[in-house]
């Protein structure tokens, strides 16, 4: 008689994603690194894809994976996998990046006039009624509801296209679309009344 033994050359079974939440809830950083190792890849595309920028990927990679080891205790498998709850933080880190920066940048634009150089000697004519113009157009774009405004503050001065835009305001594309093709018609009606 003989005794035959299989022989795997694969080792042990890699650790589920639940048991490697329960030992980053008690800090055992092996885990991090197993999660980091197993979700990194997968998270930093995401994070590119959304902020078009590597640099910025990476930091928000970075601190993807902080707020997992702070938040380990806050995940619950019974909720879902840990894979989208991942991705998920990743994603709300990246949209608030963008939300701060535009909010950053309509903040600025509010306290600068969007004036060109003036010449020396006194302004002109010109420059007066490009000043009047800026002014129009700011009053009008403040009439506007705000998801309006918003939407054509990040088609103009950020430079996203219509379906980033629904992205960044989690909306769809079409009420997005409705939204600029309205706030566009309105700026025509309202500043071609006062030219």
């Amino acid at each position: 008689m003989f005794l035959v033994f299989a022989i795997t050359a694969s080792g042990p079974e890699p650790a589920s994603d639940q048991s490697l939440m329960r030992r980053l809830a008690a800090r055992d950083d092996k885990a991090l690194e197993e999660l980091y190792d197993r979700y990194s890849r997968l998270v930093f595309s995401v994070l590119l894809r959304i902020t078009g920028r590597a640099e910025l990927a990476e930091e928000l990679l970075q601190e993807t994976f902080l707020r997992l080891w702070r938040n380990a205790e806050s995940y619950r498998e019974t909720r879902g996998e840990l894979r989208p709850w991942l991705l998920t933080v990743a994603r709300n880190l990246a949209f608030d990046h963008r939300r701060t920066k535009v909010e950053q940048q309509r903040q600025r634009e509010f306290h600068l006039e969007i004036v060109p150089a003036i010449p020396a000697g006194p302004p002109t004519e010109e420059i007066y009624a490009q000043r009047e113009r800026v002014r129009q157009v700011r009053e009008v774009i403040g009439t506007l509801p705000s998801p309006q405004q918003r939407a054509l503050h990040l088609a103009y001065f950020e430079g996203m296209s219509q379906s980033e835009i629904a992205r960044a305001m989690d909306e769809p594309l079409g009420t997005v679309k409705t939204w600029m093709r309205s706030a566009l018609h309105q700026l025509r009606e309202q500043l071609g009344a006062t030219a």
